[in-house]
């Protein structure tokens, strides 16, 4: 993967048919893992089709936000999530 700056501001678009609550709906990030963070252990997998952050005016989706969380230069600690 090309290089991600994870410290640059992001934002989050939910999906129309999954905007319904208050989880699920446009957000501001100081910073891109924050964002990612969020999308990965917050938002529910279903909600998460069709929704897409955007960092520096480039958008990512699906499992092109998974790659960034899963990457070694995530800077976050992960949480545990369930399989």
């Amino acid at each position: 993967m090309a290089y991600f700056d994870y410290e640059v501001s992001a934002e989050v678009y939910p999906s129309r048919r999954y905007a319904k609550t208050s989880k699920q709906r446009y957000r501001r990030f100081g910073n891109a893992a924050e964002a990612i963070q969020f999308m990965i252990e917050i938002v529910s997998s279903p909600s998460l089709a069709g929704s897409f952050l955007e960092v520096d005016e480039r958008r990512y989706e699906g499992e092109a936000i998974r790659a960034l969380y899963d990457a070694d230069e995530y800077p976050l600690l992960r949480r545990k999530i369930a399989a």
